[in-house]
């Protein structure tokens, strides 16, 4: 059997009018609330804004400076290069240059020995 309810529909819209009512004044109480408190969170989020953007300036500038050391590091070793590329030409012009210096001492040496040998073969006939 059905359980008996006293409240008849006024009682029940009635009810639900005050609920209402009452929902509706703990939201502007939230709202009230919220808006005491957002110049402190507008507030906060601008300063975790301001960190995080520092933050973030600081890696970059980090990063700049990385990539500026390892510029320098290339151009270092790129000028050493030439330098060693550069005194390995030297060496070789000095060796080429000492080489034919011999080679034209010992073409000297040669034609010396084979005017000797002239001048000892002409001494002979003479005889």
């Amino acid at each position: 059997m059905p359980q008996f309810n006293p409240n008849n529909f006024a009682d029940r819209l009635k009810d639900r009018n005050a609920a209402r009512a009452a929902e509706l004044e703990r939201a502007k109480k939230r709202a009230e609330a919220m808006k005491e408190t957002a110049a402190a969170r507008a507030e906060e989020r601008a300063r975790v804004a301001k960190e995080r953007d520092e933050r973030r300036a600081a890696r970059e500038a980090e990063k700049r400076a990385e990539q500026d050391r390892i510029d320098a590091e290339k151009r270092a070793a790129e000028e050493e290069r030439l330098r060693l590329e550069a005194e390995a030409a030297a060496e070789a012009e000095r060796q080429k240059h000492e080489e034919m210096a011999k080679y034209a001492e010992l073409l000297a040496a040669q034609k010396a020995a084979r005017d000797a040998r002239y001048a000892a073969r002409k001494a002979r006939q003479k005889r």
